[in-house]
């Protein structure tokens, strides 16, 4: 009996390898009316705005003019449907519309998924955007909080910036806690107010966090683990994204980014290390 077990068990993985190899292939010519006018075309369009980490753009005039996690995926695609990548610039205002008006292939600039977004476009999610909590080393209201949860308490100052992102997060998040809203003077994050001990921690991106820390070697962050670049507080996917109804060249283009996410992920950490 377990035998047969193992042997089913065996034989499920192997069709589920199969079948995940099978959506990695290109659609067949008349499967998918995109692909077929891509390799008509023989160029694979895509959407560009640089945002980091995830589409970094090279001003400098040498090397390759655009580079990243997005970028890397795009020539994967290319790659595998033996066509040449054209980016096509486009601007926060057009990086979604211009799917539907059929000026790219793919909007690669780095999308999050919202609702509003999902209603009109496909998307291939292989990242995702989210908050940390920082404060000072030395704070020993922060040093003792080991989760982010711990920051919910009657003693703790939380600093935010007001009208930001974060703003309603913050007081959802930490009903317990005080709450300090200061005005916005272009920084990433109230970091001021966290070192003069005005504030006992405070919402940043995970993305900024790392070259901050950097800089201000005095700070701490929750979630602790790896810098806090798992953070799932106020989390929201990122991907790029093709216009609707076109299933096939969807799966497709799923199926590939799941094939080489980790080289994704690590294109990703590249890019945040060097951030300055």
């Amino acid at each position: 009996m377990k035998t047969a077990l193992k042997g089913l068990l065996a034989l499920a993985g192997l069709i589920m390898l199969v079948s995940a190899a099978m959506a990695q292939d290109v659609p067949a010519p008349g499967k998918s009316p995109r692909v077929d006018a891509i390799k008509k075309a023989g160029v694979l369009r895509v959407g560009v705005l640089a945002n980091a980490p995830w589409l970094i753009e090279n001003t400098t005039g040498g090397g390759e003019h655009w580079s990243g996690p997005a970028w890397d995926l795009a020539k994967e695609y290319a790659k595998r449907l033996n066509v040449k990548l054209e980016p096509v610039l486009v601007s926060h205002e057009t990086k979604v519309p211009v799917l539907a008006s059929n000026q790219v292939d793919i909007s690669i600039t780095a999308l999050a998924e919202t609702p509003e977004r999902i209603a009109v476009v496909d998307f291939i999610l292989y990242s995702n955007t989210s908050v940390c909590m920082f404060g000072r080393a030395d704070n020993p209201k922060f040093a003792k909080a080991q989760t982010v949860d711990d920051l919910n308490m009657p003693d703790v100052t939380i600093a935010y910036f007001i009208g930001s992102a974060e703003e309603g997060w913050v007081q959802q998040r930490f009903p317990k806690a005080k709450f300090l809203g200061v005005a916005n003077s272009g920084a990433t994050a109230p970091l001021e107010d966290v070192m003069a001990r005005r504030a006992d921690a405070a919402p940043i991106n995970r993305i900024p966090y790392v070259p901050m820390a950097r800089k201000v070697k005095e700070l701490a962050s929750l979630p602790k683990d790896n810098n806090c670049q798992g953070s799932t507080e106020k989390a929201q996917p990122v991907g790029i994204a093709i216009d609707k109804k076109q299933p096939e060249f969807l799966q497709w283009a799923q199926a590939v980014e799941k094939s080489i996410h980790p080289q994704l992920v690590a294109s990703e950490q590249k890019v945040i290390e060097t951030m300055k």
